[in-house]
């Protein structure tokens, strides 16, 4: 069995959660949601749950993080493009999300990123392949 990723994040709306995170393209595993959680499908071997409060508060003796205070993760995103970077920020920005910091060109990369409804930050980058060829 391949090695997965469950990234898992506290919503307060999970409904509005759903309709954002689709309206950036991605789909959502029905066996593994209900009215508690949803599992976004990022790739065949990562995902990302978002929890109401509640249900996140069970697997955890720590309060949540407030994000309008501090970031509590940077979850990077691989996209195919630079141009693809900056389409699922405009998506995410026209979903009611924002942009927390000004795009980065290093030439051989790049990157944009951009807030959740409820402050998660998710950074979106590209890499030219022949830079990460050995």
């Amino acid at each position: 069995m391949a090695q997965m990723i469950f990234v898992n994040l506290p919503v307060k709306d999970l409904p509005r959660s759903i309709a954002f995170f689709e309206a950036l393209g991605f789909s959502f595993n029905p066996q593994f949601t209900d009215d508690t959680a949803a599992c976004m499908v990022i790739s065949d071997t990562i995902f990302a749950m978002l929890l109401t409060h509640a249900k996140f508060e069970s697997f955890s003796p720590k309060p949540i993080a407030d994000t309008n205070e501090s970031i509590e993760v940077l979850t990077c995103l691989s996209r195919e493009s630079r141009t693809d970077v900056d389409a699922i920020v405009k998506a995410a920005v026209a979903a009611g999300g924002s942009t927390y910091n000004a795009p980065q060109d290093h030439g051989f990369m790049y990157g944009h990123g951009f807030r959740d409804l409820d402050g998660h930050v998710w950074e979106v980058m590209w890499m030219d392949p022949a830079a990460v060829q050995g």
